[in-house]
């Protein structure tokens, strides 16, 4: 285990000292923003954070008590996050795409006293299914919709008086005072929809977090003070909350939220206006953008004809890279790719055209981070190596060659599932090891290669092992195929596909072609399966495949 230790025993810094230092110093830089919104600074935020600590004071809300928050991306989401880290109160995010019963029993499960949310959602939910709320407020301005106590009311009525008796003078460096917390205390409950079942709520303690955000404050040096971040995943998940958004915090950047659907074409248009360094993303909108940008023009025959004579194979490569870098803004250091398996076509051109990307791999219940690695040492169809202050374990006779469930352990691990013993003792030993349920391999240098979830594996007819994310990679490359799941259907392996719809705009094709491709396609990935793991048929799809926040299938309703 590579943790710093004191006697034996793990030791971690503080999580609202990271949050503390990078305020005071950072004061005056811009630290928030909503793409042609609001603004926040540094010392903004601080003010928020004070102002909503006085509400939080008269609603009861004291240290260890429960605050949900529910809505979409945006400055004031952050802001409110962040004034529940600093002033000890446990944050429960509530994914906005949640439906409105699901919404009002995590409230309840979760004990939140307050629940923040926007003005469209309140809109649907039921006041009465929220018996114990103390109250409910806005996200944008901070209305306040609902209240059952006089003295919250009254408070928010009052808030910028209250604020100023507090503060009679100014507000400065020295006044932004913050919650002394203990690694161990519980920092936020994670409500997660999973690929394989129904949520469960992940505590998170303060050190899981502080260690996410120390490793990329230690391993991404190029990032720092005033750069810009463009915020494009949930920050309702880990990935978007720590990595995204928590860490560029921490360091001083500037946070740059999409206050619309994060096309390929508002994506491209933010990346242009902020310049990042650094790029957060799914695999699915990068391969939009690669998808969209690059391969129409590796078409072109006399280009791929030219690729194989070497002294202009540079010369192109050059140039595909720097398209791909001006179509990210133009000042792209690093790409960190997570939250689902990237498409194999994708990473080789990448690989090949010396693109700096990376590909990681982490879960909510390690906050989230497990794996990483730096781009100059990618290795393709790996998701890098175990990260700082975690280590890892796989159940398998030969962990290099045969795949077996990962376990890990460390500083990131969760605490368990709020209120759920059952699951927790199913996946967390007494000692510490966690069971991913991820079936992966650990080659000779450390580097991690996922074969798929255990959940998900298939028992082929003569006992063999199937993964079915390893047949989609294979399935997803193949013309007109958007996205694919292979499900088992009366002991045979079927292919569901959705078809590539920007393919089909291109080039269209009538369903009776579709489905002629189609079987073309199965022809094409039959020939590559050996012949336990053949498909028997492929399933044209009318529409996309539900997705979690991280754009991971949601298996579980297709099987």
């Amino acid at each position: 285990m590579k943790d710093e230790r004191e006697g034996g025993m793990p030791c971690y810094g503080s999580l609202n000292a990271l949050i503390a230092e990078s305020i005071h110093k950072h004061w005056d830089l811009m630290a928030l923003s909503d793409m042609g919104g609001m603004n926040y600074r540094f010392r903004d935020v601080a003010e928020m954070i004070d102002k909503l600590r006085i509400l939080f004071e008269a609603a009861g809300v004291k240290p260890g008590d429960k605050v949900s928050i529910c809505g979409k991306n945006s400055s004031n989401w952050a802001v409110t996050f962040i004034a529940c880290l600093a002033s000890g109160v446990i944050a429960v995010p509530i994914l906005h795409e949640f439906k409105p019963d699901m919404i009002h029993h995590l409230v309840n499960h979760s004990d939140s006293k307050l629940l923040f949310v926007d003005a469209a959602i309140w809109e649907n939910l039921d006041e009465s299914k929220l018996p114990d709320l103390v109250g409910v407020l806005y996200i944008s301005e901070f209305g306040m919709p609902l209240s059952r106590s006089e003295l919250l009311t009254e408070t928010r009525d009052n808030l910028n008086e209250r604020f100023g008796r507090k503060f009679p003078y100014s507000y400065e460096q020295k006044d932004f005072v913050i919650y002394e917390d203990d690694p161990e205390e519980l920092a936020l409950i994670s409500y997660t929809s999973g690929s394989t079942g129904m949520s469960k709520g992940v505590m998170l303690p303060r050190r899981s977090i502080w260690s996410n955000i120390r490793f990329c404050l230690d391993h991404l040096p190029f990032f720092g003070a005033g750069d810009g971040m463009v915020n494009m995943l949930p920050l309702a998940h880990l990935y978007g909350m720590v990595i995204e958004m928590l860490h560029p915090f921490c360091k001083g950047a500037h946070c740059n939220f999409l206050t619309r659907l994060p096309s390929p074409k508002v994506i491209m248009k933010a990346f242009s206006d902020v310049k990042p360094k650094l790029i957060i993303t799914v695999p699915l909108i990068l391969e939009k953008i690669v998808k969209g940008k690059i391969f129409p023009k590796l078409e072109n025959k006399m280009l791929r004809l030219m690729l194989k004579v070497p002294l202009l194979d540079d010369h192109i490569l050059n140039k595909i890279k720097e398209g791909l870098v001006n179509a990210l803004g133009g000042d792209v250091r690093e790409l960190i790719i997570g939250g689902a398996p990237l498409n194999s076509d994708v990473e080789r051109l990448l690989k090949r055209i010396g693109f700096p990307y990376t590909v990681g791999y982490g879960m909510t219940e390690c906050g989230p981070l497990l794996t990483y690695i730096s781009p100059s040492e990618v290795k393709i169809g790996t998701v890098g190596k175990c990260v700082t202050r975690m280590e890892m374990r796989v159940d398998s006779a030969d962990e290099r060659n045969i795949p077996g469930n990962l376990w890990v352990r460390g500083a990131n691990v969760m605490q368990g599932y709020y209120k759920n013993k059952a699951a927790t003792e199913e996946v967390l030993l007494p000692d510490g090891w966690m069971n991913t349920g991820d079936m992966c391999k650990i080659d000779e240098e450390g580097y991690v290669s996922i074969s798929g979830r255990s959940k998900t594996m298939i028992l082929g007819p003569s006992g063999q092992n199937i993964y079915p994310e390893e047949i989609e990679g294979i399935l997803n490359n193949l013309p007109y195929v958007g996205e694919s799941l292979i499900v088992e259907k009366n002991g045979k392996l079927v292919g569901l596909v959705y078809p590539d719809v920007e393919a089909l705009d291109a080039q269209p094709l009538d369903r009776a072609a579709l489905e002629a491709q189609m079987e073309e396609n199965l022809i094409s990935l039959n020939a590559e399966m050996p012949a336990y793991s053949k498909v028997s048929a492929i399933k044209i799809f009318e529409e996309e495949f539900e997705k979690t926040p991280k754009r991971s299938i949601k298996r579980f309703l297709y099987q």
